[in-house]
């Protein structure tokens, strides 16, 4: 269905195991859809998504199995391109995101971050300072955070399907892009707190909602969100050298009328490598 709306590259998360054993289980199965579906799938591990309950009066303990057991099994089997941590208000404080970011780096996982999605907690700081790919969500910007992107190479990820299904918030993209920064966004299809695939809905949110122009909607959603995966010498625009992965719509003027026309699917047709991998009936 992803792919019928115009997903031609996904992160999967793994994140509601909250033990070793079920983390392992889901970063398993991600990684078999590598070889099921024909678009590039990357895999984060997000052990650190909550504190499990047995481990509320000790969450460092917590912190402790997963760079001390579940991270070096991960490494060591490729489970995971990547490392994710929820650092915000009841989870986990910036001190314990940075213990698990530079673990990771030391075993060659690049880090993401949740970030400031309930309160301006730090979250991207961290992500700054240790060289996060990516903070997911920024619901809470202010002037700090932006000056502290604005000299790193953090992409910040908002999720717009997230602040409207649960009211909370929605990122300050405009302030955010004409401070300079190129931020992307993403469904965070989730079960919690985004049940929603269609990137084209996302879009939509972010230009109603964020007052993104229908180009810079696009942009977000495309290149700059291949940033955040570091793909986007590959992918992420049409251009000499990249590969031929693009879609199709039978709107007229599609960049302004596909988000205007709001929870619909207007794709076509999509094309990965200049094959051919979904097509209308």
């Amino acid at each position: 269905s992803m792919i019928a709306h115009g997903t031609l590259a996904l992160e999967i998360k793994s994140g509601y195991g909250l033990n070793h054993e079920n983390e392992i289980k889901m970063l398993r199965v991600a990684q078999a859809l590598k070889q099921v579906f024909p678009i590039p799938i990357f895999v984060t591990y997000l052990g650190a998504h909550a504190v499990p309950a047995e481990f509320k009066s000790n969450p460092d303990a917590y912190v402790d199995d997963i760079i001390n057991i579940s991270l070096p099994e991960i490494a060591e089997k490729k489970l995971a391109d990547f490392v994710d941590v929820f650092c915000d208000k009841g989870f986990f404080t910036p001190a314990q995101a940075e213990r698990i970011m530079k673990a990771a780096a030391n075993l060659g996982l690049p880090a993401k971050i949740h970030a400031n999605e309930l309160g301006y907690t730090g979250g991207i700081q961290v992500a700054a300072a240790n060289g996060a790919y990516s903070a997911d969500h920024c619901e809470y910007v202010g002037d700090e955070e932006i000056a502290v992107l604005q000299k790193s190479d953090t992409v910040p990820v908002a999720l717009p399907g997230t602040s409207y299904f649960l009211g909370i918030p929605y990122t300050p993209l405009r302030k955010m892009i004409d401070a300079g920064l190129a931020p992307a966004i993403a469904s965070d299809f989730n079960p919690g707190s985004s049940p929603v695939y269609n990137m084209q809905m996302i879009w939509s949110l972010a230009c109603t909602q964020q007052k993104l122009l229908p180009q810079e909607g696009l942009w977000a959603c495309t290149l700059n969100a291949a940033r955040a995966l570091r793909i986007e010498k590959h992918m992420g625009s049409i251009a000499i050298g990249k590969s031929a992965s693009f879609v199709t719509t039978q709107l007229e003027d599609a960049v302004r009328t596909i988000p205007y026309y709001f929870g619909a699917n207007h794709i076509y047709s999509c094309y990965l490598n200049s094959q051919l991998i979904y097509k209308a009936n």
